[in-house]
């Protein structure tokens, strides 16, 4: 296993990083074997485990505390908030109150006393930025995470949370987690560079393309849209749909690309998204044993300039061929009233 320092942390990390967040009633419901998986990981010389508070509703947080126990010192544990836990209001977001609440709310799942990477999920326009960074940086100096990052977070808004950091001296988000894959290049153009420019470390999910590149999905071969990952986004792998015809194709030059090389096809996904200077460790999701074998299997593999010359020729770089699930939408966009100005008030009579 390769291990490289999470940007200007001083931790190091191993190029794969285990994710649980099929680790509960989303995915395995089976906490012992998911249990096994998280030691065969470790076994394997990963040290980073991922999760969030929203995973099966805080199960895979427990999931994973129960396997760390007699381990919690040798792994660099991360978790994330910031979508709600519950009904009502005030229980998500990025506010202080909700922060301070979430990380008890954590802490206590997993079983520890402290959290290595403590990340905001996604955006949050309802709370200004300053407030996030002085409620995290409390919560390093009071020794109860060690470092924060964000996650799925646009440049801009990167860059703006960094300049912020910097006139209130307060402490800075070291890390940023976004999709990444052959197929969805888009944070080549501005999310990594500037993730590069600010020294943060970067931890990429979703590889695999939600699954589009575990090589179930072949071109001219039925796909049943009633089960697994189709049935949840069927529109996503529908062969029947236009938009998803350039996927198709790619994936049939990806196959052979990755028979040329020796390896299989989710093995190519995931060694492309480590061969980029800024990525510092890639997010594999297994739900069983098999998968994470599979996956780990290939763990040496890099991907010299030709190869990936030929894969940019296949999906250029900067493109994204499909838009990532769960990838945060501006209000900008979002909320129509925020792109029309609003009707003349009419005189009175």
């Amino acid at each position: 296993m390769r291990y490289r320092v999470l940007g200007g942390t001083g931790i190091e990390v191993s190029v794969h990083c285990l994710g649980t967040m099929m680790f509960g009633a989303v995915g395995n419901p089976d906490h012992d074997d998911c249990a096994r998986i998280v030691h065969a990981a470790l076994d394997r010389g990963v040290n980073m485990v991922d999760t969030a508070d929203m995973y099966s509703a805080g199960e895979s947080e427990v999931i994973v505390g129960k396997a760390l126990r007699g381990r919690r010192d040798d792994v660099v544990l991360a978790t994330k908030v910031h979508f709600p836990m519950g009904e009502g209001p005030n229980r998500g977001g990025n506010s202080r109150r909700w922060i301070v609440r979430a990380v008890e709310d954590s802490l206590r799942r997993l079983g520890t006393d402290w959290i290595d990477l403590y990340q905001v999920h996604r955006p949050d326009h309802t709370t200004d930025v300053e407030e996030t960074l002085a409620a995290l940086s409390d919560l390093v100096r009071a020794g109860k995470i060690r470092a924060f990052g964000c996650s799925t977070f646009p440049a801009e808004e990167i860059v703006e949370a960094q300049h912020v950091a910097e006139r209130r001296a307060l402490g800075r988000f070291r890390s940023e987690q976004p999709p990444y894959s052959i197929l969805a290049r888009g944070i080549e153009a501005s999310v990594l560079p500037v993730c590069l420019r600010h020294r943060m470390g970067v931890l990429v999910w979703s590889p695999l393309a939600s699954g589009f590149l575990s090589g179930r999905y072949r071109q001219g071969q039925p796909v049943d849209l009633t089960s697994g990952r189709p049935a949840r986004t069927p529109a996503r792998f529908d062969p029947e749909l236009p938009g998803n015809a350039a996927k198709y194709a790619a994936v049939e030059h990806l196959v052979a690309l990755a028979d040329e090389v020796g390896c299989t096809l989710p093995q190519l996904a995931v060694a492309f998204t480590a061969a980029h200077p800024a990525v510092t460790s890639t997010i594999i999701g297994p739900r069983t044993m098999d998968q994470l074998d599979a996956l780990l299997a290939g763990a040496a593999l890099t991907l010299d300039d030709a190869v990936l010359d030929r894969i940019d020729e296949i999906v250029p770089p900067g493109v994204n061929l499909y838009q990532p699930d769960g990838v945060w939408s501006p209000p900008a966009l979002t909320d129509p009233s925020r792109r029309r100005r609003p009707m003349p008030e009419r005189a009175a009579a």
